[in-house]
């Protein structure tokens, strides 16, 4: 895991995360995850290349149409395309990156901590949440 404790409870204490990859489609990963951080109070924006829409949210092509700010931009996508993503979140001001579990790359990680933002990789907010996640 990529990611100090810290830096797991500042992130998951975010409120708005932009999830990568997130379609309404109920059988994949991203949707549950994205369910759970909803149930927590989180606001979720969809991010998918086929908009739509995705938990009652309005989901955005890409992450350069969202029209608000994101504190965090949640990425389920492989491992070779991740980078760019982490890229747009510095380019947008997102206050930190999480790639999800299985996501990794290294050199994504050291251009987001360089860029001052927190970054956890390759683990799921759902199994930091117990011993991380804000207390209710």
């Amino acid at each position: 895991m990529y990611a100090e404790p810290d830096a797991i409870e500042r992130v998951l204490a975010m409120h708005t995360w932009a999830v990568v990859g997130l379609s309404d489609d109920p059988g994949r990963a991203a949707y549950d995850v994205a369910r759970f951080l909803q149930a927590r109070g989180k606001r979720i924006i969809p991010v998918h290349p086929d908009g739509g829409e995705a938990l009652g949210e309005k989901a955005y092509r890409s992450l350069e149409e969202i029209p608000e700010p994101v504190d965090v931009v949640d990425v389920f996508r492989r491992s070779e395309f991740a980078g760019e993503h982490a890229d747009e979140a510095i380019a947008m001001g997102a206050k930190a990156v999480w790639f999800q579990l299985g996501v990794v790359d290294e050199q994504a990680y050291e251009r987001v901590r360089a860029a001052g933002l927190d970054m956890v990789m390759d683990t799921c907010p759902k199994i930091q949440w117990a011993a991380h996640g804000p207390v209710s």
